[in-house]
């Protein structure tokens, strides 16, 4: 059997995974890469081997960085089936869809300003071609094993992170091998904990926060501050949000924050036509999440939600001191590129970031103090005041990826830290290896691995 790390090494982003065994090939997610200019270059070069020749897809969620390069996988040629919970093959379907959508309109917009270097800017893929990914998808349920192949199981399990994301247990040559995924929190406001694994004689994990441990303040009491202290100076606050998952816990808490009369009676604003989307999933998925219907429902007639442009050019223009939640949460696309246009070079203003942010993306890079960020083309200087609530973040820290490894039966032959920057992956291996005893290694991009 032959591993390729393809992508999602050394990185968070562009996960994806090959297992060549006994003449098939099975590609463990199909993500995109985001951040850095010469992650995002890779997403327009070919694989190292034809997507035509790949048997199947198995997909963990529904994550960009997940599935967003499987327009360009069926373009290339594949035909197999792309196996999934049917919250992922829903959430997958909207967020190849808002992505399209938005590389083609960026498209036109570079070729409009002539901000591009390319003769014509093009999208990486079009709408057309993302909605052709859509009739390959299988939905399979959870904790049941799958047949593959005559001699080729899998089993997905609950891994907490967004609504329908599971951890993917593959039996085949009479060896385990697990994907982790992205591992949720053991105390995430909306999502379950992740089901651990009791076997594994492979373990592929990701190590986003290999080498960090969450705050252990309260969400709540900093979301509190932040506003109050934004609408006292007559500001607003912009919450770049990733639509699925982080977007409607932002929207728990505050309505928890509203009722209890600890934040203004102002405007809070959805502006994410994929994040008001994901509110129908979440009705339909309620198995996946621990929010009560009757709340859930009280909580949605808060928000002003905002699905038409014409309106977000209303909010952006209207003075008056507001809370916006808007995607991406990077700030890598979307409409919150449009309020910060406005608000970035404004002192009341305050943008809250709630999340991971990759190499390369503005968000990161306005955490690292940027003085100033490129939009659409355009230089933007950055006086509005930037803060971080790390303990809304939807990937599990240091402790509770050690927590995921805690009910393993038997020790495993090797476990392989992935979907992780190189320093917190390398200070995860050391950490496992020092409590647990296990085998850890790093892959680089391309690495083989035989079993």
């Amino acid at each position: 059997m032959k591993i390729t790390c393809i992508g999602g090494v050394g990185t968070v982003t562009g996960s994806k995974t090959l297992v060549e065994s006994n003449g098939l090939r099975i590609l463990i997610d199909c993500g995109q890469f985001q951040g850095l200019k010469e992650l995002r270059e890779l997403n327009w070069e070919p694989l190292p081997i034809l997507p035509s020749t790949i048997d199947m897809v198995l997909l963990t969620h529904g994550h960009l960085d997940h599935c967003g390069w499987l327009p360009r996988l069926v373009n290339q040629g594949f035909s197999g089936k792309i196996y999934c919970t049917a919250p992922t093959a829903s959430v997958s379907k909207l967020i190849l869809l808002d992505s399209a959508k938005i590389q083609e309109e960026d498209a036109k917009m570079a070729n409009e300003g002539k901000y591009s270097k390319h003769e014509i800017a093009e999208p990486l893929y079009t709408v057309e071609q993302a909605e052709k990914v859509f009739p390959h998808f299988k939905v399979i349920s959870p904790d049941k094993s799958i047949a593959l192949d005559a001699e080729i199981e899998a089993i997905f399990t609950n891994a907490g992170h967004i609504l329908g994301a599971c951890s993917i247990e593959l039996r085949l040559e009479n060896k385990i091998l697990v994907f982790s995924g992205d591992i949720g929190r053991d105390n995430d406001v909306l999502m379950f904990p992740p089901t651990k694994p009791k076997r594994g004689d492979y373990i592929f994990m990701e190590s986003t926060y290999g080498n960090k441990l969450h705050p252990v303040t309260d969400p709540k009491e900093d979301l509190e501050i932040y506003i109050n202290d934004t609408i006292r100076n007559g500001g607003t606050a912009i919450i770049p949000s990733f639509a699925v998952e982080r977007a409607q816990s932002v929207m728990y808490l505050l309505w928890q924050l509203k009722e209890e009369k600890r934040i203004p009676n102002i405007p809070y604003i959805v502006d994410t036509p994929m994040g008001i989307s994901m509110l129908e999933l979440f009705v339909n998925n309620r198995k996946w999440h621990r929010l009560p219907p009757e709340e859930f429902s009280a909580m949605c007639k808060m928000f002003t939600m905002i699905s038409d442009y014409k309106e977000t050019i209303e909010a952006i223009y209207n003075k008056q001191p507001k809370v916006v939640i808007a995607a991406s949460g990077m700030i890598s696309g979307g409409r919150v590129l449009s309020y910060l246009e406005r608000y970035i070079g404004l002192p009341e203003t305050t943008v809250v970031i709630i999340g991971y942010q990759g190499e390369g993306t503005r968000g990161r890079k306005l955490l690292e103090g940027a003085t100033d960020i490129k939009i659409h083309g355009k230089y933007y200087d950055v006086k509005a005041k930037i803060v971080e609530i790390e303990t809304l973040s939807a990937h599990g820290d240091q402790k509770d990826l050690i927590n995921w490894l805690s009910d393993l039966e038997e020790k495993p032959k090797k476990i392989f830290l992935v979907h992780g920057e190189s320093e917190p992956a390398d200070e995860l291996r050391k950490k496992i290896q020092e409590k647990y005893g296990f085998d850890c290694v790093v892959p680089v991009m391309g690495q083989e691995f035989e079993l």
